[in-house]
This record gives structure tokens, sequence and C-alpha cells, in this order.
């Protein structure tokens, strides 16, 4: 039974079971929920709620061989058996699980929380992106951990451009941009998140060229590769979207830049190193990294963030392999409209200007929904595929 909580790391991060999420939280999770359709297993249960989302399903069931079913919150505890796959675990979702009547030894504990936890510190990534340099040169890119402000204040003194870091977060979230002097307010942030989560990671901004990601499963204590993740995100660190391509020809558009002999020696050493830093955990781990120019030549800074998820990467990645034309690319976005009825009319008038075309249940050209498109919806994910392999620019 998968279930869409996009709120998990600011759950896991404040960590009480009481926490409330942010109302655009609450909001992408209502409008998202149908998103594990697109990479659950076929034939599981998706946790969902409402008339529409049923009517939507029936829809894609007409042109994909789609044969996932839907239940409400409420019923979990009906299906004892089957294991809950949440987009992430946290104090809130056991919580509201109990309270319908889920027996706890079905789900994961409080102690299994609090290793999770600090398996998702940012502290993680410090360590490994330090490991990483110490095992191989030319890689770009330096992390650090304060746990005290003088410290921290020290090194902002030597970087004209930094971003500073929540331990815990979330990908593209907790982070504050410091150009030239750090502010009175964002010193108060930092000390505030010192005391809450023990410190803060800093790092200098780097001159981005392109974003990508390495996907893992772990299970058991052995980690498999899962495929690679090439993405947008924008100047604040916000996701934006995915590159719906094939792994080999993401390879190829990162071999532009890098060598393949470096992209595989950064695969083996997480391959190797993400056992030993996550033992006890089973499931995704994504990995985003970036290429960068510096000095008139490209480096790779292979670890920006690790996230112990489902990601976005991944259910591109996912739907890709699933549900695009061999011959085709495209893009996968996650879409904000502000005002009422705007994603509803985008959607319109993007099914006009292109149709879609499916072959074999495989998407050969045109927009498609991946998420249910009403008067109300502030969010939506969706999909614009082209009948040629190459790059299909996100903007």
């Amino acid at each position: 039974m998968y279930l869409f909580n996009p709120d998990n790391d600011l759950a896991l991060a404040n960590f009480s079971p009481h926490y409330t999420p942010p109302v655009s939280a609450l909001n992408i999770a209502k409008d998202l929920a149908l998103l594990p359709v697109w990479y659950a297993s076929n034939g599981e249960k998706i946790i969902v709620e409402g008339e529409e989302n049923e009517k939507f399903l029936s829809g894609l069931k007409e042109k994909f061989a789609i044969e996932n079913t839907l239940i409400s919150f409420f019923d979990i505890a009906q299906f004892p058996q089957e294991k809950i796959i949440p987009w992430g675990w946290n104090p809130v979702l056991r919580k509201r699980l109990t309270a319908v009547g889920v027996h706890e030894e079905n789900l994961p504990s409080i102690d299994d929380l609090k290793l999770l936890r600090q398996y998702s510190s940012r502290q993680n990534a410090v360590k490994m992106l330090h490991e990483l340099q110490e095992n191989r040169e030319g890689f770009c890119g330096e992390s650090y951990f304060f746990d005290n402000v003088t410290d921290l204040l020290d090194y902002l003194s030597t970087e004209i451009y930094s971003v500073l870091k929540m331990p815990n977060s979330g990908s593209g979230k907790g982070l504050v941009w410091i150009k030239g002097n750090i502010t009175d307010k964002q010193t108060d942030w930092a000390n505030r998140v010192i005391r809450e989560q023990g410190g803060v990671v800093a790092e200098p901004v780097l001159n981005k060229t392109q974003d990508f990601a390495m996907e893992f499963f772990a299970k058991n204590g052995k980690t498999d590769f899962s495929g690679y993740s090439l993405f947008k995100s924008a100047d604040s660190g916000a996701y934006m979207g995915n590159f719906l391509l094939s792994d080999k020809k993401i390879e190829e558009e990162l071999t532009k830049y890098i060598s393949l002999e470096t992209i595989s020696w950064i695969k083996d050493f997480y391959l190797k190193k993400l056992p030993e830093y996550f033992p006890h955990y089973n499931g995704y781990i994504g990995v985003d990294m970036m290429i960068c120019e510096a000095s008139n030549e490209y480096k790779v800074q292979p670890c920006v963030e690790i996230n112990l998820r489902m990601n976005m990467g991944m259910a591109a990645r996912i739907f890709h392999d699933r549900f695009v034309h061999l011959n085709s690319s495209g893009r996968f976005v996650v879409d904000f409209f502000k005002k009422q009825g705007e994603a509803l009319a985008y959607q319109q008038k993007m099914q006009n200007d292109f149709p879609l075309v499916i072959n074999a249940g495989k998407i050969v050209s045109g927009f498609l929904n991946l998420t249910p498109a009403l008067e109300e919806t502030k969010y939506m994910v969706w999909v614009l595929i082209n009948n040629r392999t190459s790059v299909f620019p996100l903007a």
C-alpha cells in the first residue's frame, strides 16, 4: 500500500508526533496523492481519498496497463498483511496509522525513526564528501558542520558567497543564502538551528552547470544501483523537474563534462559506502550531485545531498522506464499554480496543443498530467514527451 506524504522531511526534522505541516505541504499531499500510481508496483493499492481520484485513475486504465486500486486511509487496518510504503517515515505518520488501527508491530518503532533521522542528517553528506575527496582528486565543493556560531562566522569571513543548511530539513529546503556579510537575522537563524539540531552545515556556492543524481536501493545491508536522475533546480535549490531520458542517454549527457570513468568510480564508491553509512536502512537512497565550472574546466561535486526516502528523481526514472517510448524523451515537472482554475486551464490548453500519442502502452509524444487537474488544484505533476531521444529542455 503506497502513500504520498511530501511533508515527510519536515516532520522527520521536527520529530514530534503532534507536528502540523504548513498549508503548502498539505496542499501538495492532497493534489498529488495519486502520484504513487506511476512508481508503485502494478496492482498494489494506493492510499488516497476522493471520487475525483477514482475517476482520474479509471481514465488512466483506459490508456495504460495500470491495475492499481485505491484505498481510503481509514481502511488501511483492514489489510494487516500488506506492507505500507510511504514517501518517507516519520513520527506523525506513525501516530496517524496507529490512530486508524494499524498495529505497532507493523510499523517502525520510535527508535527506528530516531535512527532514520540520524541517517537523514546532512552531517552524513558532509562526511561522505570528505571521504570521496580523500579517495580521489579532482572533485569540487566543500562542506563543513559547525556546532557553534563563532566558528561559523570565522568560516563565513573567508567566503564571499555561501549557503547554510539545516542538518535535517529536506532537499532544497532549510537553506539560507549568504552573500557578503551575514545579517543579524541570518545569525539568529543559525543560532536557532544550532540550538535545535546541534549544528549547521556551511558550503561555498559553486558555479553550477548541471544537477544530477544517482539512485540506489538498500535492502538487508546490500545496496543496488537503480538509475540516474538528470534534473533541474532553481537558484534557491528548489526542485523544478526531471529530464525523461534513458540511463544510457543521461551518461552521454554527463560525459560532455566529465569522464565515464569518473562516473563509474563514484557509483562504485557509493555501492560500497552506503551500506557502511546506513546499515539498517531499507529503501531508496538518492544522492544529489552537480557538475560545476571552475578555471575553465568542469568538475563534479559528488555529494550535495543524500535523501533516504522515495524522491522525484526516482519517480521520474521509473515513469520513464515504464511509460515512455524507447525513441522518445521528455520532461517531468512538478508545477504550482497560484490562482484557482489556472491548473485546469493549463491542462486543457496543453492537451489541445500537444495531443497524446500512445503506442503499446508507451507514450510516443504529447502532454499528460499525472495527477488530477481540478478547479481548486494548486499543484500538478505533468509530463511533455516528444518523439526524439535528445534532451528536452525543462524551461
